[in-house]
């Protein structure tokens, strides 16, 4: 009888457990590793997502580069 009473409810109490203690550490790593591996956009990269979007023109976008390749001090 005390073996039944084991695989009943008791059993469910140590999944629920395990699951919160797996919620915690995962959500202490900081989420998901998709979320982790990505950083922010360096600027070079909103400037090219701008211009695919549409958002400003080649020329701006030429303008744009320029500028941050001069205080970058990097050509790309």
């Amino acid at each position: 009888m005390a073996y039944e009473y084991m695989m009943g409810m008791h059993a469910l109490w140590w999944f629920f457990w395990i699951a919160v203690v797996i919620a915690l550490v995962f959500w202490g790593r900081g989420g998901s590793p998709m979320r982790r591996g990505r950083g922010r956009e360096t600027p070079h990269e909103v400037l090219r997502r701008r211009l695919a979007n549409g958002e400003i023109s080649t020329e701006e976008y030429e303008k744009r580069k320029v500028i941050l390749d001069q205080d970058t001090g990097q050509a790309m």
